[in-house]
C-alpha cells in the first residue's frame, strides 16, 4: 500500500469554482464530468481564463480523434491573452549559469514583441510561414516567438547543444524563413561556441531570408536587438482560426528523421490553461519556474503559462553548477511558487543527501512538479522529508506529442508515494491490456487516451493521409491513442508509469530516437550496424548501445571515445550512451528490421513476446545476464 504523504487543506482555489459550476464535490467526479461534457468544460476554461477573442457559437464539431475540431468558428490571437495584464508587472526573469539576471515587465515585452512582429513582416514573413530558433533558454526567444505568433507565423525551437545534423534533420524539413541563433551558450562552467556550426546550418537551410544573432553579429547574421529596435513598437496582433498552426515540435526520430508535429497555438494554450489553473492552481501573483531547454516541450508549456497572468523564470545552464543546490538558491531569491524539475534531478539531490528545507527559505514555494521520467517512491518521500512538507508534489506525464499532460497532480486530492494523482481534467484516460480492454487495478498495460482534446496535433508534416500520425498512436487500438507508456492504475485511482513500451529512448527526461543515433554511429567504418536500447537503472533508464563490427575490427577504447564524441557534437549530449558494447548479432524481423524492443525486454529481465516474428530469435540468448550491464 502506497504511503500517504500530503492532504489538501485549501478551499479557495480556482478548481473549487469549477466544482461548483459542475455541481460535483470530488476530483474523480469532476474528471468524469469534464470528459462526459467536453463542450461545457472547454468553454468554461476559455471564459474563466479570460481568453481574449471570439469563441464562436460551436465548441466542438465532429467526432473521433481525426474529425473532432475545437472552437471551429473562433477568431483569436494567443498573444493578446499571453500579454494581457498590468504593463508594470515583471513577467519574465531570465538567469544564466554565470548568474546574470534580467527582469522584463509586461510593457517592455509588449513593445519588443510589436517591433519583432513588424520586423518579421518587413522580412517577408506572412501567416503560415515558419520561423526557427536554435538558442539557449533566454528571454529573447520568448519575445521572438511572441512576435511571430502575433503575425500568424509558426515557431519551432531547438537547443544549442544539438549539432548540425540534429538541427538540419529538424529545421531542414520545415523551410524556415527566419533563424534566430546565439553565438554561444554556457554549460557546466564552460563557454560553448555556436558560430563554428552556424554557417553549415545556414547553408543547409536555403529557405532562410534572415539570420539573427542574440547579442552579436556577423557578415551573414544581424544583431537581433539592433534589428528589431529599428521597427515600430505599435502593432495589433491579427485574429486567426483556433486551429491555425503555431508550433512545430519534433518526434524523437526512432524510425528515421524526427517527425514534424504541428500544433495549434490556441489549442496548446487552452490545454495548458486547464492544467495550470485547475490542476496546479497557478495564479496571477505566482512566479513559475521549469528547468528546460528550448528543445523540450516544457519550454512551450512554460511559455504558455504567461496566459495565467503569472510571471515565468527562465534558467539556462547546468542545474547543479557550481553547486548542487543552485536551483534552490534561485527558488529562494526569486520567491518561486511552482518549481518544475525532472525526476532525475530530484533523485540526484536525494543521493547527495541535500536538505534544502534546512538551508533555504522556501516559504513561497507551493508546488513542485516532476516530469521527464517516472518519479520513484523514494523521490516522493525525499521531497516531503528534505525539501518541504507542506506543498503539493505533482508528478506529471504527457509528451511532445500533445504539448501537455495526460496524467498529473491536482490540489484537492491526497498525494501517495510513487503515484501520479490521476488524469488531467478533460482527458479520458485508461490503461488497456493487449486485448483492448481496461486492465485490472495495479495490472500493467498500455496508457491510452479515449477522446480528443484541444492540443491534439493538427497533423504531422509531410504526412499524406495522416499515415505517420496514425502509425504513431493508433495502430494498436482503433481510434484510441496508445501513447507507448507502460502504466497501471492504483486502488486510489492514481497512475504509475513504468517506462516506455516502444523503442523510443529516454535520456535525462529527453526522448531520443534510435535512428538519430544510428545515422551517426554507422558512419564509422568498423561499425556494421547498431542498436540502442534503454536499460532500467538506478530508478531511471540509461541508454545502452550495442554495435556489430565488420570483420577484422575490434571495439577499442579509442573507437568508443570517437563514437561518443561524434554523438555529442552532431546530435546532443543526451544522445551519448552510458555503455557501448560489441554484439555478435542483432535480432531482426523477417522483413529485416532491427527489433529494439526485444533486446530491451531481455536486458530488463522481461519476457519477449512474439518470437515468431524474428528471423533470428536465437540471437537474443547472447543478451541475457550480460556482465557489462551489471555495473
Amino acid at each position: 500500500m502506497a504511503k500517504l504523504l500530503w492532504s489538501p487543506n485549501k478551499t479557495d482555489l480556482a478548481i473549487h469554482r469549477l466544482l461548483d459550476f459542475a455541481g460535483v464535490d470530488t476530483y474523480p467526479d469532476l474528471l468524469d464530468w469534464s470528459v462526459k461534457n467536453p463542450e461545457q468544460f472547454w468553454r468554461y476554461v476559455w471564459q474563466d481564463s479570460n481568453v481574449i477573442g471570439d469563441p464562436g457559437e460551436t465548441t466542438i464539431s465532429g467526432s473521433g480523434f481525426f474529425d473532432t475540431r475545437f472552437f471551429p468558428e473562433a477568431k483569436l490571437n494567443v498573444v493578446n491573452t499571453l500579454l494581457n495584464g498590468d504593463d508594470d508587472q515583471v513577467i519574465i526573469t531570465t538567469i544564466t549559469e554565470a548568474g546574470i539576471r534580467r527582469k522584463l515587465t509586461r510593457g517592455e515585452v509588449k513593445r519588443a514583441v510589436n517591433q519583432v512582429a513588424n520586423g518579421l513582416i518587413a522580412a517577408g514573413v506572412v501567416p503560415g510561414d515558419v520561423v526557427a530558433a536554435w538558442v539557449p533558454n533566454v528571454a529573447e526567444v520568448v519575445i521572438f516567438a511572441l512576435g511571430a505568433l502575433s503575425i500568424g507565423a509558426t515557431v519551432s525551437t531547438a537547443s544549442p547543444d544539438f549539432g548540425t545534423t540534429g538541427v538540419l534533420d529538424r529545421f531542414g524539413q520545415i523551410e524556415p524563413k527566419v533563424l534566430l541563433a546565439a553565438p554561444n551558450y554556457q554549460y557546466n562552467g564552460k563557454d560553448n561556441d555556436c558560430l563554428d556550426r552556424l554557417p553549415e546550418i545556414v547553408s543547409g537551410l536555403p529557405s532562410l531570408k534572415q539570420v539573427l544573432l542574440i547579442g552579436a553579429q556577423t557578415d551573414y547574421a544581424e544583431n537581433f536587438e539592433n534589428w528589431y529596435v529599428k521597427h515600430s513598437n505599435q502593432y495589433r496582433a491579427i485574429e486567426l482560426p483556433f486551429d491555425q498552426p503555431g508550433f512545430i515540435l519534433f518526434s524523437s526520430g526512432t524510425t528515421g528523421k524526427p517527425k514534424c508535429i504541428v500544433h495549434s497555438a490556441a489549442g496548446v494554450m487552452l490545454k495548458v490553461l486547464s492544467e495550470t489553473r485547475y490542476n496546479l492552481d497557478i495564479r496571477e501573483s505566482d512566479n513559475v519556474f521549469y528547468y528546460t531547454t528550448c528543445g523540450w516541450m516544457m519550454w512551450n508549456w512554460l511559455f504558455m503559462v504567461l496566459a495565467t497572468g503569472s510571471s515565468i523564470v527562465l534558467y539556462d545552464g547546468n542545474p547543479v553548477f557550481p553547486r548542487p543546490v543552485r536551483l534552490f538558491d534561485m527558488a529562494q531569491e526569486e520567491k518561486i511558487t511552482l518549481f518544475g524539475v525532472s525526476a532525475k534531478y530530484i533523485d540526484s539531490l536525494r543521493k547527495f543527501d541535500l536538505k534544502p528545507k534546512k538551508t533555504h527559505d522556501l516559504s513561497s514555494l507551493k508546488t513542485i512538479t516532476s516530469t521527464g521520467s517516472p518519479l520513484s517512491p523514494e523521490g516522493f518521500d525525499y521531497v516531503y522529508d528534505s525539501i518541504k512538507a507542506d506543498l503539493h508534489l505533482a508528478s506529471i506525464s504527457g509528451g511532445t506529442d500533445i504539448c501537455g499532460c495526460f496524467v498529473m497532480g491536482n490540489p484537492i486530492q491526497n498525494v501517495y508515494s510513487g503515484e501520479i494523482q490521476g488524469p488531467a481534467l478533460g482527458m479520458n484516460m485508461s490503461v488497456f491490456s493487449d486485448d483492448g480492454k481496461p486492465a485490472p487495478v495495479n495490472e500493467k498495460g498500455e496508457l491510452v487516451c479515449l477522446q480528443s482534446f484541444p492540443s491534439r496535433p493538427l497533423y504531422f508534416g509531410n504526412d499524406e493521409g495522416n499515415k505517420k500520425f496514425k502509425a504513431a498512436y493508433f495502430e494498436k487500438f482503433d481510434d484510441i491513442w496508445a501513447h507507448g507508456d507502460f502504466a497501471a492504475i492504483t486502488e486510489h485511482g492514481g497512475y504509475v508509469i513504468y517506462g516506455r513500451s516502444d523503442a523510443t529512448l529516454n535520456s535525462g527526461g529527453v526522448r531520443i530516437g534510435t535512428a538519430e543515433i544510428y545515422r551517426i554511429v554507422e558512419e564509422f567504418v568498423p561499425i556494421q550496424e547498431a542498436m540502442a536500447v534503454a536499460q532500467e537503472w538506478d530508478g531511471d533508464t540509461r541508454v545502452i548501445l550495442f554495435v556489430k563490427l565488420r570483420d577484422g575490427y575490434e571495439l577499442t577504447d579509442s573507437l568508443i571515445s570517437d563514437i561518443k564524441y561524434q554523438l555529442r557534437a552532431k546530435a546532443s549530449p543526451k544522445h551519448v550512451p552510458a555503455k557501448i558494447i560489441a554484439s555478435p548479432e542483432l535480432p531482426r524481423t523477417k522483413s529485416n528490421k532491427l527489433v529494439e524492443l526485444a533486446v530491451t525486454e531481455v536486458i530488463n529481465n522481461r519476457e519477449v513476446k512474439n518470437l515468431e516474428a524474428l528471423a533470428n530469435p536465437d540471437s537474443l540468448n547472447w543478451f541475457k545476464n550480460l556482465l557489462e550491464l551489471q555495473n
